[in-house]
C-alpha cells in the first residue's frame, strides 16, 4: 500500500506528470485542424502517445506502468464503462424498434407552418434526447424525416437544422441515461437522479428562452409554408414510449442507471417483439422487413452476430478505450502532482467560488470545443480540476457536474468542424438542400442561450449550495 501511494516522480520535476493530458490537447488540435479528423477514434492517437511519451521521463519505469494500470483499474473508470454498455444497447433497441421514425412523424405530421414545424421540431428532438440520452440519435431520427419534411414545407433548412441539433444537445446535457451526464456525476462523485433534478432549472429555462427566440426568427425569416402531405410513420412504434417512461422512473427512483438500463433493455426488447416491431433472431436472413435484437449472418470465417445488443455494445466501443487511456492520464497527473501545480497556479484567478466556476467553464467549453466531443472534456477536467476546487470553495459538486455538464453541450454542438455538426451534415447532402457547417452555427440558438443561462447562475450565484445540507455537507 505504500508502495502504491508513492509519488510518481519525473526528471523535470511535477511539471511534467501533466504531459499525457497536455501533450493530448496538443496532438488533438492537429488532428483536428492540421488532420482534418474528428471522429472518436482519432482521439486514440493523441492518448496512446501522451501515455508513451511521458514513460521516458519517468524515474520508475515499473511505477509508471503501475500507476497507469491502477488508472484504468479505478472505480471511477469502471462505473461510466459499464453504464455507457448498458446504456448503449437500451438507446439502440430503440432506435432500431422504429421509435425515433415513429416519434419524429409524429411530430411532422401536423399539418402546420414552417414556424411552428421548427418548434415542434425542437421539442420532438429534445423528447427523444431525453428519453434515449443520445444526441446523435436523436439527430439520425429527426434529420432522417422531420428534415425533409421541413424542406418540402418552406422551412428555412439551416434554420431547422439548428433546431434539432438544439434538441439533441438539450437531452444530452439533462437525461439520466446521457453519456455526459454519467460522465459529469461520476467525475464530481455525486448521483445521476440528483444531477438531473438540480439542473432542470437550467435546462428549462435555456429551453423556454429558446422557444421564444426561433418563433421571433422564424417569423422574421419570412418562411412561406409548402404543405404537400403529413409525413407518414408507423403508429404501433410509438408504444415504445412505455418501456422508456418506466426506464426514466426506475433511473430516478433507483439512483442506479445499470439497474435502469437492464431493466429497460429488456422491456424495451420483448415490447419490440411483441408487438412486431423487431424479430429477436434472425438467422441467415435475406432483405429482412423488421430488425433483429440478435442475428447472425455469412459463412465460413465471416460468420458474424449482429442485431441491436451487439450493434448497442459495439458503438461504445470508442468512447470506452479512450475512458480507460484518459483515466490513466488523469491518474498519472494525481500520483505525480501535476494536478496540485495546476490548484496552485489557478489559486490567484480562484479566489472565489466565482473565478473557480468561470476557469472551469471555459475548460470545459474549450477543451470539448477541441475535441469536439462532450463526455471526454468533462472527464479530463472534473476529478482533477472541478472537484476539488468546488470542495476548496464550498461549492456543490452537483452543481458543478451541471456547469460542467451545460457547458459541455454547447459550443461542442454548434461548432462548424464538430462531430455533432458532421454528423448532422451528412443527413443533408442527398436532400434538395445542402448545408454547410457555417450555415447552420448561428441558428444553434440552444447552445448560446445555455452558455448565456450558465454564466448569469455563475455571477448570480445560482445552483451553488444544490444538496448541501447545514453542515455544508453534501446530502
Amino acid at each position: 500500500m505504500e508502495k502504491e501511494n508513492r509519488k510518481l516522480e519525473f526528471y523535470g520535476g511535477e511539471w511534467v506528470s501533466l504531459a499525457p493530458l497536455l501533450l493530448f490537447i496538443v496532438l488533438i488540435i492537429v488532428t483536428t485542424f492540421f488532420w482534418g479528423s474528428i471522429s472518436d477514434g482519432a482521439l486514440w492517437v493523441p492518448i496512446f502517445l501522451g501515455l508513451v511519451i511521458p514513460f521516458f521521463l519517468a524515474k520508475d519505469k515499473k511505477q509508471y506502468s503501475n500507476t497507469l494500470i491502477m488508472g484504468m483499474a479505478s472505480k471511477d473508470t469502471a462505473f461510466p464503462i459499464a453504464t455507457w454498455l448498458f446504456a448503449g444497447v437500451f438507446s439502440r433497441i430503440l432506435r432500431m424498434s422504429g421509435f425515433a421514425t415513429g416519434l419524429a412523424g409524429l411530430a411532422g405530421s401536423f399539418g402546420v407552418g414552417p414556424v411552428l414545424f421548427t418548434v415542434i421540431s425542437f421539442l420532438a428532438a429534445t423528447l427523444f434526447s431525453t428519453a434515449t440520452g443520445t444526441g446523435f440519435g436523436t439527430i439520425a431520427a429527426c434529420m432522417g424525416v422531420l428534415y425533409p419534411a421541413g424542406v418540402e414545407l418552406g422551412v428555412n433548412p439551416a434554420f431547422l437544422a439548428g433546431a434539432i441539433l438544439g434538441g439533441a444537445a438539450f437531452g444530452d446535457n439533462l437525461a439520466p441515461v446521457s453519456d455526459s451526464t454519467i460522465a459529469s456525476a461520476t467525475a464530481m462523485d455525486v448521483d445521476v437522479p440528483k444531477c438531473v433534478r438540480s439542473r432542470l432549472k437550467y435546462s428549462l429555462t435555456a429551453a423556454a428562452i429558446t422557444l421564444i427566440i426561433t418563433i421571433i426568427v422564424g417569423n422574421i425569416l419570412g418562411q412561406s409554408a409548402n404543405i404537400k402531405e403529413a409525413v407518414s410513420y408507423n403508429q404501433m412504434t410509438l408504444i415504445m414510449i412505455v418501456p422508456v417512461i418506466i426506464t426514466l422512473i426506475i433511473a430516478i427512483k433507483s439512483g442506479d442507471l445499470i439497474i435502469a438500463t437492464i431493466i429497460g433493455s429488456v422491456l424495451s426488447g420483448t415490447v419490440a417483439v411483441i408487438f412486431g416491431l423487431m424479430d429477436f433472431v434472425q438467422i441467415d436472413a435475406v432483405n429482412p422487413v423488421r430488425e433483429a435484437l440478435f442475428s447472425v449472418s455469412g459463412s465460413g470465417l465471416d460468420r458474424a452476430v449482429g442485431g441491436a445488443v451487439f450493434t448497442g455494445l459495439s458503438s461504445m466501443t470508442q468512447m470506452v478505450v479512450l475512458c480507460l487511456m484518459l483515466f490513466s492520464a488523469i491518474h498519472i497527473m494525481k500520483c505525480g502532482h501535476g494536478d496540485m501545480k495546476i490548484l496552485n497556479a489557478l489559486s490567484h484567478v480562484t479566489r472565489r467560488a466565482v473565478g473557480a466556476e468561470v476557469v472551469i467553464s471555459f475548460m470545459v467549453i474549450a477543451l470539448s470545443s477541441i475535441m469536439g466531443l462532450n463526455a471526454p472534456a468533462i472527464l479530463t477536467v472534473g476529478p482533477s480540476f472541478a472537484r476539488p476546487l468546488a470542495d476548496k470553495h464550498g461549492i456543490s459538486r452537483y452543481r458543478m457536474a451541471n456547469l460542467m455538464d451545460a457547458q459541455s453541450c454547447t459550443w461542442c454542438y454548434s461548432l462548424p468542424w464538430t462531430c455533432t455538426m458532421m454528423y448532422i451534415l451528412s443527413f443533408t447532402v442527398d436532400t434538395s438542400a445542402p448545408l454547410s457547417g457555417i450555415q447552420i452555427t448561428p441558428y444553434c440558438f440552444f447552445t448560446f442561450v445555455m452558455t448565456a443561462v450558465m454564466f448569469v447562475s455563475i455571477f448570480l450565484g445560482i445552483g451553488r449550495k444544490d444538496f448541501i445540507n447545514v453542515q455544508g455537507e453534501a446530502e
